[in-house]
């Protein structure tokens, strides 16, 4: 029994006491607090507005409302720590205290601005750059021990996508990952969510192959985000834009699933749960 213990992933992440179950896969609806996010639709103007957006989800089925300050599109305008505390604080607090059901995700690769929403009311860190743009974000989430997303990117979000280079860009994104969780694990930090990093850093084949190895990532035994949300790989390739990109993140969405994705990280809620739904009727070995 011990053994099939050990080698049984993990399927549940604690959230301040309350274990959130991943066996049946979650949605994680995108709440952007900047003005220049690569989808027009998904920037938030106000307070009031990220309200209303965040009950939105919660209604249509979210699990999860990850909040982000920085925008972290292809050449994306760098800004200051005090710029993006600006941004997130006030959301943090009125959707922690208007909406307390909600499980907050705070979209940062800074360590204090992971704790200061933290404290601010906020649950889980989604760091894009998997510690490697602030030194001090591995010891800062052994601190607040808080679920913790890593995802994987070549360079930073000016930079990653003028020329991303790999020899097999699977194994190397499942090794740079391993190195992570290793420390992770050293660190007792024990709710880790891994992400491939579907478009940071990544051309269009390479975000093919990624997605075709999902698989691969269950080495882990640790749940899986993917964020394909109309992403340039799926606009790029139907000839189309991110606001005609909907149907083909739906079908992204669905082969993720059938991969055995935990946690479906989007614009649009209600279809993503539905898509959830619809592939949760049958059975992948």
């Amino acid at each position: 029994m011990a053994e099939k213990n050990f080698f049984e992933p993990k399927k549940t992440i604690n959230v301040k006491g309350k274990l959130i179950d991943l066996s049946t896969p979650k949605v994680m609806g995108i709440l952007n607090i900047t003005p220049d996010s690569f989808y027009s639709d998904s920037r938030t103007k106000s307070i009031y507005e990220a309200l209303s957006k965040a009950e939105k989800f919660l209604e249509q089925g979210a699990t999860f409302i990850d909040i982000g300050g920085y925008s972290s599109r292809p050449g994306a305008a760098d800004i200051t720590v005090a710029e993006e505390l600006y941004r997130m604080v006030p959301v943090v607090e009125a959707i922690a205290t208007t909406l307390p059901e909600a499980i907050i995700s705070i979209d940062t690769f800074r360590a204090q601005v992971a704790e200061e929403t933290i404290y601010a009311g906020a649950h889980i860190i989604n760091d894009i750059s998997a510690g490697d743009m602030d030194e001090e974000m591995f010891d800062m989430v052994a601190k607040l021990q808080v679920p913790y997303i890593i995802m994987h990117m070549q360079g930073t979000p000016q930079n990653m996508q003028q020329n991303p280079v790999y020899q097999n860009v699977t194994l190397e994104v499942v090794d740079t990952l391993a190195s992570k969780v290793a420390k992770l694990r050293s660190l007792k930090i024990h709710d880790v969510i891994i992400d491939p990093g579907f478009g940071f850093g990544k051309t269009l084949e390479h975000n093919y192959q990624l997605l075709n190895d999902l698989e691969a990532f269950k080495i882990f035994q640790l749940p899986i985000l993917v964020g394909f949300s109309r992403k340039g790989m799926i606009y790029k390739v139907l000839g189309n834009t991110a606001n005609e990109a909907l149907n083909g993140t739906t079908v992204l969405n669905t082969i993720a699933l059938q991969k055995g994705a935990g946690i479906l990280r989007v614009h649009d809620v209600k279809e993503a749960v539905e898509c959830v739904k619809l592939v949760e009727r049958l059975s992948f070995g």
